[in-house]
């Protein structure tokens, strides 16, 4: 593993380091809330370029100037934390062919249901389709390629704080708990495990350029009162139909009274971008929500999900368009992007933040 890693950084990603300039000069001192210009989070690390959530996308990221990388973190049978978007498998690796024996009722194969040690054996590929079978971005990385595997998010933040420390970047880490409740459910509290590896790594407060968030508000609030953190809280924002066993009325949420309610306990939310702007009308005009503005006015900070140039919104020609909307005309504080690199010099040009050569 780091072998390959030494050898894809060479080849890939220091020649972008030295082309680029990252958008904000962060210091380590920089709490999050206070940055002069909208952040800019690798959603799941370069993963335009390389499969999602892997230590390579995470290096490429850091090395096109990210803000944040973000951590999607699950538990393994031995609560043990990863990095996967998914309490599934299948989508992202070859489990079906290596356990074709190990899935659930539902023909899904969990993470919890498998060791670290089982995990860490199986190869990681692009994203794929589970109805076609074919990749979800057809011109991304090839899904064929056996290069690729699960980490740790102790390894994670290891790679982390050793480019910070190689390139005298501060770049930020943005983990998501997914699906606590169901952890729970399951026999397996994500929290402590979570907070233990954030603590030993040495992130505690907004100081430590840190976010954590979740679609749970239960889980917020318990972050809050019982644990008592002082990393800033973002609470994610989905539509009602994706989760129809989450006991939260996301559309309450999205009014002026449910985001008062959601600014006791969090930092800001992460709304979907389709919860802003929601296509054309029927003159051509772009349908937009207010949702930026009553979250700005209720203190919150906004940070919507994902800005993609291979998926772009309808009512959008290109991607300079798409950012230049979220960033200039709705004045948001920060977007999560598969394309990080196009995101912070098309960010440099927008706000006009002069960089030193």
């Amino acid at each position: 593993m780091q072998r390959r890693l030494v050898i894809l950084r060479v080849l890939l990603l220091l020649p972008l380091a030295t082309a680029m300039t990252p958008m904000t000069a962060a210091t380590p001192d920089a709490a999050p809330d206070t940055a002069s210009a909208p952040i800019i989070i690798a959603h799941r690390g370069a993963s335009a370029y390389l499969p999602e959530h892997t230590l390579e996308a995470k290096a490429m990221a850091h090395a096109m100037g990210a803000d944040f990388l973000e951590q999607d973190v699950v538990l393994t049978r031995d609560a043990q934390a990863i990095v996967l978007h998914d309490l599934y498998l299948e989508d992202i690796t070859n489990v079906a062919r290596r356990y074709p024996d190990r899935a659930r009722a539902d023909g899904r194969w969990y993470a919890i249901d498998f060791s670290l040690a089982e995990i860490r054996g199986l190869r990681l590929h692009e994203r794929l389709d589970p109805a076609t079978g074919q990749p979800v971005f057809p011109e991304r990385f090839p899904p064929d390629s056996d290069l690729f595997r699960i980490h740790t998010l102790e390894e994670e933040l290891n790679l982390i704080r050793g480019l910070n420390r190689s390139t005298g970047r501060a770049a930020g880490i943005y983990v998501e708990l997914k699906h606590p409740a169901w952890h729970i459910a399951e026999g397996q509290d994500p929290i402590p495990v979570l907070m233990r590896e954030l603590d030993r790594a040495g992130y505690r407060g907004p100081e430590d350029r840190v976010y954590i968030q979740c679609f749970e508000p239960d889980t917020l609030k318990r972050l809050r009162d019982e644990i008592r953190t002082r990393i800033p809280l973002i609470q994610l924002i989905g539509e009602n139909a994706w989760s129809p066993d989450l006991p939260v009325d996301f559309d309450r949420m999205r009014t002026p009274e449910g985001l008062a309610a959601v600014a006791e306990y969090a930092r800001g939310i992460g709304p979907w971008i389709g919860q802003i702007h929601q296509g054309l009308d029927e003159a051509g005009a772009h349908r937009i929500t207010r949702l930026v503005a009553d979250a700005h006015a209720a203190g919150l900070l906004v940070h919507p999900y994902t800005l993609r140039r291979d998926a772009l919104p309808e009512g959008f020609a290109d991607f300079d368009a798409l950012l230049r909307f979220f960033l200039v005309d709705q004045g948001v504080d920060g977007v999560f992007t598969d394309h990080p690199d196009l995101v912070v010099r098309l960010t440099r040009g927008l706000i006009g933040q002069d960089q030193p050569e």
